[in-house]
């Protein structure tokens, strides 16, 4: 039974893996480099969106990891920082995401010499001030770049934890997985677990499972970003199951990394139904062309999903959430009532049978 675009986009829903840098409008992209005087390799927004949105021409992680390159440009000043997370917020709100957890590792803004304190002020006003309006939380993870010195990933954990509470949720560790082990990065992790912040890890996308068991064993992670590769060791993954370690999964950009070949290679549905904590993410609502209802929506269809597994997908989004307990058990609550509300009002006459068959 297939669920309809539009009734995808009624239900509540989180977005967990969010890429600041990989979420601009592209008429965005054109008007900041306009203002700021950055040079683009087209100044024709049609030619420059393909440019933007990987498509099927990228053919491993590090290519599709370069488009980031021209949304970086455009993203050094305090007023486009802002503008780039409030036009995200708004984004995601448009599509009902409850709740939005967006990383960046600010680093990547320091070209034109903001102080650290002003790049993550700017992005935290910029997403709250977005999502105000529908009364949509959102939070900001700090990520740590593998290719980095290590020295530069734990400063970055020293500012996640300067403002825990004040905004930042995590800390993660992203970039190219291959040569760059998580395990270099330890130090940066052990700050944030010693001072009770969350974390999570790029792992298993771009290199094999012993990236995930780096994550889980040296960096503590809480979630695993993708996790794509984890089915190729059994008991890892038996490991992750037992002690609920979500997994962050984002279909599109998966396939437009070559993380896998095509969407029925994915291990998506295998970890769902082996009962897994899987959620479903955008990653980069520019380069990948998405959104979370998109990304929902490709998942129900690949994997034949009922509307009663969309649900507990979602539900796992929230479950998953770096939130505290007692907000995430609200959540909770009121997102279950919601979502039966949405499919009783779709399917009035046999809610029971049809929902809830596999």
């Amino acid at each position: 039974m297939r669920l309809p675009l539009r009734l995808i986009q009624r239900l509540p829903k989180t977005d967990l893996h969010c890429h600041l840098d990989g979420c601009l409008r592209p008429r965005t992209v054109l008007e900041l480099a306009d203002a700021q005087g950055v040079k683009l390799p087209t100044r024709n927004l049609a030619q420059l969106t393909r440019l933007l949105r990987a498509g099927k021409r990228t053919r491993n992680l590090g290519e599709y990891l370069k488009i980031f390159d021209m949304t970086l440009s455009v993203m050094q000043q305090k007023e486009s920082l802002y503008r780039v997370a409030h036009e995200l917020a708004e984004d995601s709100a448009a599509e009902n995401v409850r709740h939005l957890e967006v990383r960046y590792s600010p680093i990547l803004h320091r070209k034109r010499k903001l102080p650290f304190e002003v790049i993550v002020d700017t992005v935290i006003a910029g997403l709250h001030d977005g999502g105000r309006k529908t009364g949509m939380t959102t939070g900001v993870i700090i990520c740590g770049i593998r290719s980095m010195d290590p020295r530069t990933s734990y400063a970055l954990a020293e500012l996640a934890v300067a403002y825990k509470g004040k905004g930042v949720l995590a800390f993660d560790l992203a970039g190219q997985e291959k040569d760059y082990p998580a395990k270099a990065h330890r130090d940066a992790f052990q700050l944030v677990i010693k001072n009770n912040v969350n974390s999570t890890v790029h792992a298993g996308e771009a290199f094999g499972p012993a990236s995930i068991a780096q994550a889980i064993h040296y960096c503590g992670a809480h979630r695993i970003g993708h996790g794509t590769r984890l089915r190729e060791a059994p008991d890892l993954m038996r490991f992750v199951n037992d002690h609920r370690i979500p997994l962050e999964v984002c279909l599109t950009s998966n396939l437009q990394t070559r993380a896998v070949k095509n969407i029925k290679d994915h291990p998506f549905g295998y970890y769902f139904r082996e009962g897994l904590r899987v959620t479903v993410n955008t990653d980069n609502r520019l380069m990948s062309d998405t959104t979370v209802t998109q990304e929902i929506a490709l998942a129900a269809r690949a994997f034949r999903l009922s509307p009663y597994e969309v649900k507990r997908v979602i539900i796992n989004g929230f479950k998953s959430a770096f939130l505290p307990y007692a907000e995430r058990a609200r959540r909770l609550r009121e997102v279950n009532l919601e979502i039966d509300r949405v499919f009783i009002e779709e399917f009035p006459d046999d809610y029971d049978r049809r929902l809830t068959s596999f």
